[in-house]
């Protein structure tokens, strides 16, 4: 496993405020680290751009149902 990296993070779009939300940092060729807001402090998860690629299509997609 990676080591956390460091922001500049930002918040989804469909976190309306909600303090329950993920939160990426774009800054890093290659991977995408996500954590959560409610612990900027905490761990960050770090997938390549492919693997986080293919999660955000399924999601759209329906693949996960809630």
């Amino acid at each position: 496993m990676k080591s956390a990296p460091h922001g500049p993070w930002k918040k989804s779009s469909y976190s309306n405020g909600s303090q329950s939300c993920v939160e990426v940092a774009d800054s890093f060729p290659g991977t995408v680290p996500v954590r959560d807001s409610k612990d900027p402090h905490g761990p960050a998860l770090v997938f390549d751009t492919t693997a986080w690629t293919s999660f955000i299509t399924g999601i759209k997609a329906g693949d996960f149902p809630g």
